[in-house]
């Protein structure tokens, strides 16, 4: 009877420890993700605007805007968003998320992974 318990206290461990490597690694994956996509976007608001800067005009907000977020909604899954902060660069926030294999077994269902870049747009 003891070792019964013992094996299934070791099982049920096992298994939170698995859910840690696996689970944990899937979420690292959902982070680099989220962050490439909002590195993307960011340099997309830059690439948008950038013969309107070498031309010596002050570079169209919304255009580099709406070329971030078109970055951000061509990404399956992703969520998120692009603005111009009062220093003139574009801030692109992103977030997404991942179901669990085994963290699901004590119920979380779901795991965020979160990304942000941040790209000069005008001084």
């Amino acid at each position: 009877m003891a070792l019964s318990s013992f094996v299934v206290v070791l099982v049920i461990a096992l298994l939170l420890v698995a859910g840690l490597v696996v689970d944990g690694s899937r979420k690292s994956a959902a982070d680099r993700r989220a962050e490439l996509t909002a590195a993307a976007a960011a340099r997309s608001a830059v690439d948008e605007t950038a013969a309107e800067r070498q031309a010596g005009r002050r570079p169209n907000a919304s255009a580099a805007i709406a070329a971030a977020n078109r970055v951000i909604a061509d990404e399956a899954g992703m969520h998120g968003s692009a603005a111009l902060a009062a220093d003139g660069s574009v801030q692109v926030t992103t977030s997404t998320s991942v179901d669990t294999v085994f963290l699901s077994l004590i119920g979380i269902r779901s795991l965020q992974g979160h990304g942000s870049a941040r790209a000069q747009l005008f001084d």
